[in-house]
């Protein structure tokens, strides 16, 4: 039997040697005389591990990582043996994988991305040839049953948003997929388009048919040239197979997708933002209403849904909404992917059902800081995203559960800091970000910003501390209360926990001057 060997074709996996790896693999073996199946899969999502190279040589797929170039010479002296010092166990026994609850990237890292073949042997478009035979309402409603809120950050129920543009008169309806992903710490938006971009697609068809849409596209930040490649081999070999086109498996319908890269701009993550940049317009935020379920896309009603929560759907029509909403906490139905960065030992991706506790991310999943040193922050949801204390790591993951503390769950980025961060800084950052990405279209968020820092930078100096301390508190309301969206309006988010949670950094200069 010819040995299987998986070498992933991931950015991270790229990032860390693993080209270098799979074509020393593939010399070796020749060298070796030995027959084998190099097979390029995605990546399960262990970043600390890459490249995790896998091999199946009948008793199933076994783990050895992180392999550099000058490791692959003694995996095959050894026979991949469990005695390597890399050998990692049976691949799905790994702690970091199987305290897990996959289920949107149950197939993430499995298989070979762009293969149909191994979409289709593992469910793959189950969901679409059971949504064929329904009508659109039949769709909408599933949705809605899931209980699948939006994975954007909005955290707006999706079957909610899909019933607007069904209801919605439009001479021409869209799908458009935000795959715009600009948060701190996040990757699980690529991680699908790389390692299961078909599971992207299937979702957006099945959009298309819920509302009765016949034309997709997929936002994509332009800094993702892999993601790139993959989808649009991936969307030409679904058109070739019948999933896309005039006629989606015979059934008369219509569906066309196409991939757009982004302006390269943060605000284009904001969904009206985005849709101006797609129709090749500065990417500046509209005033809602109208909603872009109603005048949207060209004016036409539009589905606007983040690459996870169009990666949710095929599962919930596959499995069923009661399956989906049998995961989760109270209103936060499902599962969610948290990706782990910052100082931490183990990064990665950890999907989990709603309900679990911040905590377990630092400290079962990441292990703790990579330097070793307390843990003094967290910030998470990305760069808007409120700077929680240790005293919050047992909040439940849940999105009213952090709205009560102030905090945001966003796209499920998670940034870890030691205890030699300076919070004063990071306060000073949050407002220069808001400078550097602002749309510039509203007051409090293209000034609001620009004070900011320089209120920030006078507190720090010590410069009349207090009568500063105050004018921070009242700028943060008003861009809060006053911002077209979220950029100008959540900014404040991080700036106002480091100064309520972390005050001490603000005083490094001594007392009122």
């Amino acid at each position: 039997m010819s040995l299987r060997i998986f070498v992933p074709y991931e950015t991270t996996a790229l990032s860390l040697g693993a080209e270098d790896v799979a074509t020393l693999i593939r010399r070796e073996a020749d060298a070796r005389g030995l027959d084998i199946e190099l097979v390029r899969n995605g990546s399960r999502g262990l970043c600390w591990l890459e490249p995790l190279v896998e091999v199946d040589d009948g008793r199933g797929r076994r783990a050895f990582g992180p392999v550099a170039p000058e490791n692959v010479a003694s995996l095959f002296e050894r026979g991949f043996g469990d005695d390597h010092p890399l050998a990692l166990g049976p691949t799905g026994e790994i702690p970091y994988l199987k305290r897990q609850q996959r289920v949107t990237f149950a197939r993430i890292g499995v298989t070979d991305p762009v293969s149909l073949a191994d979409y289709r042997a593992l469910g793959g478009f189950d969901g679409l040839e059971k949504a064929i035979h329904r009508t659109p309402q039949q769709l909408v409603d599933t949705v809605k049953a899931s209980g699948l809120r939006g994975r954007g950050g909005a955290a707006f129920p999706t079957g909610i948003k899909w019933q607007t543009v069904l209801d919605a008169r439009g001479a021409q309806k869209y799908i458009v997929c935000n795959a715009d992903e600009g948060d701190s710490g996040t990757f699980a938006d690529r991680l699908v388009m790389e390692s299961d971009p078909y599971m992207l697609i299937e979702g957006m068809i099945i959009a298309g048919l819920a509302v009765g849409a016949t034309q997709g596209y997929i936002y994509l930040r332009e800094e993702y040239p892999l993601a790139d490649e993959l989808l649009n081999i991936a969307i030409e070999r679904a058109r070739t197979a019948g999933y896309l086109g005039e006629d989606i498996l015979g059934s008369g319908c219509a569906f066309e997708l196409e991939v757009r890269l982004g302006a390269g701009a943060y605000i284009c993550g904001e969904e009206t933002s985005l849709l101006e940049s797609l129709e090749g317009k500065r990417g500046m935020v509209r005033a809602k209403p109208p909603l872009p379920a109603i005048v949207g896309l060209f004016g036409q009603p539009t589905v606007v849904n983040n690459v996870l929560s169009f990666a949710a759907v095929p599962s919930i029509l596959s499995e069923g909404p009661e399956h989906y909403a049998s995961f989760g906490y109270e209103r936060s139905k499902g599962t969610l992917p948290f990706q782990l960065a910052g100082n931490l030992k183990r990064g990665g991706l950890v999907e989990l059902a709603f309900g679990h506790r911040l905590r377990e991310l630092i400290e079962d999943f990441g292990g703790g800081t990579e330097s070793g040193r307390p843990v003094r922050a967290v910030q998470v949801g990305g760069p808007l995203g409120a700077y929680l204390a240790p005293g919050q790591f047992d909040t439940l993951l849940d999105y009213e559960a952090f709205a009560t503390i102030g905090a945001v769950l966003g796209h499920g980025g998670v940034v870890v800091f030691d205890e030699s961060v300076n919070m004063a800084e990071q306060a000073r950052f949050s407002m220069e970000f808001c400078v550097e990405e602002s749309c510039g279209k509203c007051t409090p968020c293209r000034i609001g910003a620009v004070r900011g820092v320089e209120v920030i930078d006078r507190i720090v100096a010590n410069d009349r501390r207090e009568a500063n301390l105050a004018l921070l508190e009242d700028l943060c309301d008003t861009m809060m209360q006053g911002s077209l969206c979220a950029m100008g309006g959540m900014t404040p988010f991080p700036v106002k926990s480091a100064l309520q949670y972390f005050p001490e950094d603000f005083h490094r200069q001594g007392g009122e001057g």
